[in-house]
Order: C-alpha cells, then structure tokens, then sequence
C-alpha cells in the first residue's frame, strides 16, 4: 500500500513535466505565417469566397519561395525602430505642446503618442511570432 502511495505521488509530480514535453511548439515566423494563411484559405473556402481564396494561395506560394525566418526577423526589428523613432516624435511633440501650455493640443499629443506607443508594443509582441 505504502509502494502504491508513492508510486502515485510521483506520477503526480511527473505528470506536469511529461506533458510540457508533449505539447507541441507553438509556431514562429514564416511558419506561424503560413498557418495563418492556410487557415485564412479554409476559413474562405467555407465562406466561399474563391477571389479570396485564390489571392491567399498566391500569397502562400510566395511565403513558400521568399520567406526566411532571418528575413521576417529582419523585417520586424526594422518595424520596431520605425515605431519607437515614431513615438520619440510624438514625445517631443507632446512636450512642445505641454511648453505652449495649450491644452487642447497637449490633449492631442497626447492621444496621438499613446496611439504610437501602443503601435510599437504591438510591433515588438511580433518579435516572437
């Protein structure tokens, strides 16, 4: 009984760390990028949608021919500095504004930097995918 126990005991701790091993890698780059395609060409065929279909399988040949992982990765990071140069702009804009003390304009600034930041959070989540 006793054996039986910790037998037991130990297929529960073990459990967790078996599964994390079996549990497929979620999908990055030009990868990830394809499955969404081909779920995009599924979700249009149901829909049917052939315009659709026939300019995502398109869109698929060329992901197939000219996507590398170190090209996509290349891409984003160049979006990121794109984005974080947008939003040191909007700083210096809001700034600007705050030194006038117009605050229909400071209200403005302000819209607009939280609009870029919230664009480079989004590009810098694409990092990983």
């Amino acid at each position: 009984m006793k054996q039986m126990k910790t037998v037991l005991a130990a297929m529960l701790v073990l459990t967790p760390a078996f599964s994390t091993l079996a549990a497929p890698q979620a999908a990055t780059g030009c990868e990830a990028k394809r499955q969404d395609i081909e779920q995009q060409i599924e979700y249009a065929r149901a829909h049917n949608n052939d315009h659709r279909v026939a300019g995502l399988q398109k869109a698929l040949s060329e992901l197939k021919d000219n996507c590398t992982d170190e090209g996509l990765r290349a891409e984003r990071e160049a979006d990121v500095r794109e984005k974080a140069q947008k939003v040191e702009e909007r700083r210096q804009e809001l700034a600007e504004a705050q030194a006038d003390g117009r605050t229909d304009k400071i209200s403005k600034k302000q819209r607009k930097l939280e609009e870029a930041q919230a664009e480079l959070d989004e590009a810098k989540g694409m990092l990983n995918k």
